[in-house]
């Protein structure tokens, strides 16, 4: 056996390893191991795109060592699915487009149903109220692994957008239209002002459409996938909430008090 083959076989005992014992983890470990995954997998990219760069072909060791990290990472992968397979809410997550293993068990690792007796309890925790702010001097008022979560959530649903199959890839075209027009139309007038005074570092480009009260592109895309992520998280904590609890949750603050959003029906009824 070679040495290369000794190093498979160690990466491959791992897997079965964990395999066994992911179901058991805790939110705790299934946070660090998320958090391993995505580690590695900027790694990987970094190093394959070095090697990509070079003007000589890779040393077959640079090319080996891409190999071995592919294959560890999709064993935590591996290991990360058997962890959300043990929660029910993954029964629900493993028909939604675009969520696979790791967003999935990223998401049963950070939420707490039960502190949350209300889908808004998640969007804050995850960054996704406009309404907090990040004083100088004061404690975060979200949590930063969740929110990039969320982040690679709405990115996902974004690249399969163009799918039938994505119900909140739908949700994002959907409100990507809606959310131009309403750019095109200037309605955001009194927005680009306020950005223009307190908002420091933008670029030129940026600064021309807040000029002429436009919103840029990025700004009106970021929109539209967070809206996507919301109604997202939005109904999985409906059904969530009927698994814990055997009744339906209290609806969120913007809905039944300031009216800033709308119920929208679950991307399938739920019948536990």
């Amino acid at each position: 056996m070679t040495d290369y083959d000794e190093v498979e076989t160690s990466i491959a005992k791992l897997s079965r390893d964990l395999r066994n014992s992911a179901a058991s983890m805790t939110p705790t470990e299934a946070r660090l191991l998320v958090d391993a995954y995505y580690t590695m997998q900027k790694q990987r990219i970094m190093q394959h795109n070095r090697a990509f760069a070079m003007k000589n072909e890779p040393h077959e060791v640079i090319a080996w060592l891409g190999g071995q990290s592919l294959i560890l990472e999709k064993q935590v992968a591996a290991a990360l699915d058997k962890f959300r397979e043990s929660h029910p809410i993954n029964d629900w997550l493993r028909d939604v487009f675009g969520i696979g293993p790791v967003l999935a068990a990223g998401l049963i690792a950070h939420i707490d149903i039960k502190q949350c007796p209300t889908v808004g309890h998640i969007w804050s925790f995850a960054g996704l109220n406009p309404e907090a702010k990040w004083e100088a001097g004061q404690k975060r008022p979200w949590n930063g692994r969740l929110k990039t979560l969320c982040w690679k959530v709405g990115e996902s649903f974004k690249k399969f957008s163009t799918n039938d199959k994505c119900v909140y890839g739908q949700v994002y075209r959907q409100r990507k239209e809606y959310e131009v027009n309403r750019n095109e139309r200037g309605d955001h007038a009194e927005l680009c002002a306020e950005t223009i005074k307190t908002r420091k570092g933008l670029t030129p480009g940026q600064k021309e459409h807040y000029e002429k009260g436009r919103l840029p592109p990025g700004r009106i895309d970021l929109r539209s996938t967070r809206y996507a992520t919301k109604q997202f998280l939005a109904d999985m904590h409906n059904v969530w909430y009927q698994m814990e609890f055997k009744k339906k949750p209290p609806k969120p603050y913007p809905i039944a008090i300031l009216g800033h959003a709308h119920e929208r029906g679950l991307l399938q009824p739920w019948n536990g």
